[in-house]
């Protein structure tokens, strides 16, 4: 058999066994037009190969044919290549073998952003600003970010040597680095935000999230927490079993978390919390945005749905479809749709996908400026179900807020310093020659003044631009804290970085001015639990 042929051969196969892996027995009833379909999408795939005016391959040809087919079904069926797949499972798991840096591409270099403490990288001194020239001796130059990450992750006990050029260096240096367990966290940040305010942020749900959750809320609990600020902003997902296991930690046991319905028996399935620990009884408040999606909309939901905390921020994404993976041949993947995620209250979290344009430009979710202010019912054909406490909530478009808070928008100035990678540039400079002691140190107006006239030395910016923009204080003192915070990531690491940054967050701000309601919509929940009168209705929410 000719060479093509075999592979050919191979491919229908795969594609049969894929086939019998979604239809199982009721394949026997199919085979005959499956046999069919088999029959035209060979002689389809043998054409294209031998007569398309181009070069091409049967991987490229199947491959395409399969994005295509899955395209069809829905937004978040997707094909997934043996390069993918191991992917998403890395991105899955709790830890990785690696260096334990940050990297990202800096003026098209792969730069070190931060060493991340107690890790291989940075018990070898590797900073902030380094830039890698060099993995194993090939240049770094042209890499794309997956190929390099994809180098510097190994087994465990392994050796690597990369290339360093380091501001303020002449010569670069050899550095060889033996690969360890690198903890893969989505507590991300953690923090006192205030003295009876904790804050914590997740960034998805992988293997080790339930952990760290509770983990943070105990140590925060030890600092003199009083209430909760999570947030869930860039929150974009990721196991099912994680979210639950999250959100059960702040709900009486027993309680409904989420339902999932599909089109088969087995994907009807409702999920309560089993968690024998008390329920967190503090004040909570969770930040959502347009990044949060699926798991972490499965979180907001449910604890919107039983009254447990306060929702503030803007409209979620709307990703509430279940998708099965399935392993398939060469390490291949299948993210097939199997089931869809409705709230403990019934809402469908998944927003319309008809127009693949207006799913992608999050432009047709529910809007809660549609809703009528004064009773709280929808203009628009929506249909309104009820949290326990009797207050209204809307489906099919994601979450929608308790209280929508808008993002602050970003000055021509600090949009051209930002992506021009201004900050981190002159901030690796300055701390190589000016090492900052304390993370209470602040920019002194000398220093500003320096960075203003390298950046117009740069040419990231003129003179004129800079003294229009520079005229408004409100500007000023935004360049002053992205400053300050790419200054001490370059000293204490990125944590503190964000930690400067959260300081100025108008979102995070004002979600801390909301505590009393929180306090108030919790106090109601007990008195429904006691069974007594409901106490006065908090005017700032949906009823």
């Amino acid at each position: 058999m000719r060479p093509r042929w075999r592979l050919t051969a191979s491919v229908l196969f795969a594609l049969t066994l894929l086939v019998a892996s979604l239809f199982g027995d009721r394949l026997l009833a199919l085979n005959q037009e499956a046999r069919e379909v088999l029959r035209l999408y060979t002689e389809l795939l043998e054409v294209s190969h031998e007569t398309y005016g181009g070069e091409t391959s049967y991987k490229d040809l199947v491959n395409a044919s399969i994005e295509g087919m899955v395209r069809s079904l829905d937004p978040h069926t997707s094909f997934l290549t043996a390069e993918a797949y191991s992917q998403m499972r890395d991105r899955q798991q709790s830890s990785f073998f690696g260096l334990g840096i940050l990297v990202g591409l800096r003026n098209g270099q792969i730069t070190v952003i931060t060493p991340i403490e107690g890790t291989p990288a940075s018990r070898m001194g590797l900073r902030a600003g380094d830039v890698i020239a060099a993995i194993e001796g090939e240049t770094t130059e042209g890499m794309n970010i997956n190929e390099a990450v994809r180098q510097l992750k190994g087994p465990k006990g392994t050796e690597v040597t990369i290339t360093i050029s380091r501001p303020g260096l002449d010569e670069p240096i050899e550095v060889t680095i033996v690969r360890d367990e690198i903890p893969q966290v989505s507590v991300r940040y953690q923090y006192m935000v205030s003295p009876e305010t904790g804050y914590i942020s997740i960034s998805d749900f992988n293997r080790g999230t339930a952990r760290e959750v509770r983990e943070a809320v105990q140590a925060l609990r030890e600092q003199g927490m009083k209430q909760l600020l999570v947030d869930l902003r860039t929150n974009g997902g990721g196991l099912l079993d994680q979210a639950i296991e999250v959100v059960q930690q702040f709900l009486p046991k027993g309680s409904k978390i989420v339902e999932t319905r599909g089109r088969t028996r087995d994907s009807h399935q409702e999920y309560f919390s089993e968690d024998p620990a008390p329920a967190l009884d503090l004040p909570m408040v969770v930040l959502v945005g347009e990044g949060t999606a699926s798991a972490a909309e499965i979180f907001a939901g449910a604890i919107q749905d039983h009254d447990v905390g306060l929702i503030v921020g803007t409209q979620t994404w709307g990703k509430g479809l279940v998708q099965t993976v399935y392993s398939l041949s060469y390490g291949a993947g299948l993210a097939l749709t199997t089931a869809r995620y409705y709230t403990p209250s019934g809402r469908l979290i998944q927003r319309d996908y008809s127009s693949w344009f207006d799913y992608s430009t999050h432009s047709n979710g529910v809007d809660p400026a549609e809703f009528d202010a004064e009773n709280g019912d929808a203009i628009v054909d929506i249909e309104a179900y009820r949290t326990d406490l009797g207050r209204k909530v809307y489906g099919g478009g994601g979450i929608t807020p308790d209280v929508t808070i808008e993002p602050q928008e970003i000055p021509t100035l600090l949009q051209l310093l930002l992506s021009r990678n201004a900050f981190f540039d002159f901030a690796v400079s300055y701390a190589n020659r000016h090492p900052i002691e304390s993370r209470e140190w602040q920019i002194p107006d000398p220093v500003l003044d320096e960075f203003y006239g390298w950046a117009v030395d740069e040419e990231l910016i003129t003179r004129e631009e800079l003294t229009e923009e520079t005229a408004d204080a409100a500007v000023v003192e935004r360049v002053r804290r992205n400053l300050r915070g790419e200054l001490l990531n370059s000293a204490f690491g990125i944590e503190a970085r964000y930690e400067i940054l959260a300081e100025g967050d108008p979102q995070i701000l004002e979600a801390l001015s909301l505590f009393e309601d929180a306090k108030r919509l919790l106090a109601r929940r007990q008195l429904l639990i006691d069974g007594s009168s409901q106490p006065e209705k908090t005017a700032s929410l949906p009823e």
